[in-house]
């Protein structure tokens, strides 16, 4: 059977796939690998992460999404023709409708320059629609009702948060803090306090492992291995959970001064609506220990976490396509 619909969540550290009825069939890292002599594109995704801080100097391995924002259109056309293709398959033939999601600041140019790439790229059809809203609708949000709903959306490069009343964005604020510069508080602490060099990965892994918004009464430690800026040589350390909150503090107030930020500016009416539902926290960064509490205690308002927080974007381009006539004011199409 040919595919008719296709949902994109282009974000800044990985691009997720999602088939209506099918769910998410693609998960791969948002990397491209391009030949400097000749500016060739040599791989994408999988493959191009894994030459990430391995490629000779004629190679240029980069991140196309930029703290959320497109670097480079032409590689973001090869990225959603790759993306595409993969699902296609053999049923190249037949064009799809593609849905992608664009970051809430984006301006009317940028949006039409993503919907030329998605024609470009094998699309039928092209929709673009901001990526809170896409979260608010993943996560399960009946955002046409006329009532406030506020969804925080922390992913790779930015965290976005947006109070969503009729379909359309009400308020709304974006900070370019998310998994990514978290890693990378973790990492300078590592460094400044223990003299170890440590790559991306080992930065990631001790997020997942001992991060938390909230200093823990019992604490978790972690064997990490760097490379010792002292003496050079390779060394392993011990690290524990709580200095690792205290290492990212600084990123987490962004989000939750943002968040302020977005409650003040909405009209009194829909902020009641959101102390009686709450908040709503999406994306990666949403699966970080405590980060709900913390949203919580600083705001006054209850936080939760929505289910699978990672495929909300995703999850939401699928049933916005599914149902374009239900959610036809918060999207910007051609034909």
């Amino acid at each position: 059977m040919f595919i008719k619909k296709i949902g994109i969540d282009l974000g800044t550290a990985n691009t997720l796939v999602y088939l209506p009825k099918k769910g998410v069939v693609v998960n791969e890292p948002t990397v491209v690998a391009v030949s400097i002599e000749d500016n060739r594109i040599l791989a994408i995704g999988n493959k191009a992460k894994e030459m990430l801080g391995r490629a000779p100097e004629m190679i240029n391995v980069s991140r196309p999404m930029k703290d959320g924002v497109i670097a480079d259109y032409r590689i973001i056309e090869a990225l959603l023709r790759y993306f595409i293709g993969k699902v296609l398959g053999r049923w190249k033939i037949f064009r799809p409708d593609v849905m992608v999601s664009v970051p809430a600041g984006i301006t009317s140019t940028e949006k039409r320059a993503v919907i030329e790439a998605t024609i470009k790229a094998g699309a039928k059809n092209a929709y673009v629609v901001k990526e809170p809203v896409l979260a608010a609708i993943g996560a399960g949000l009946n955002i046409n009702e006329p009532a406030g709903h506020m969804i925080i959306d922390i992913g790779g490069g930015t965290s976005e948060m947006a109070v969503i009343s009729l379909g359309g964005i009400v308020s709304w604020a974006s900070v370019r803090v998310g998994g990514d510069k978290i890693n990378e508080a973790i990492s300078e602490h590592i460094r400044k306090k223990h003299n170890l060099a440590i790559g991306e990965r080992t930065a990631e892994k001790v997020k997942i492992r001992l991060g938390s918004a909230l200093p823990q009464e019992e604490e978790s430690s972690l064997k990490i291995r760097g490379r010792d800026l002292v003496g050079g040589l390779p060394n392993t350390i011990e690290i524990k959970s709580n200095e690792i909150t205290e290492a990212i503090s600084e990123q987490l107030r962004e989000i939750i001064k943002a968040s302020k930020k977005v409650l003040q500016g909405t009209p009194p009416e829909l902020v009641a609506d959101i102390m009686d539902k709450g908040m709503i926290l999406s994306g990666g960064g949403a699966l970080l220990k405590n980060l709900d509490n913390l949203i919580t205690e600083a705001t006054g308002v209850n936080c939760k976490i929505a289910k699978e927080p990672m495929l909300c974007v995703a999850k939401g381009a699928g049933l916005a396509l599914e149902n374009l006539e239900v959610y036809k004011r918060s999207i910007m199409s051609k034909k």
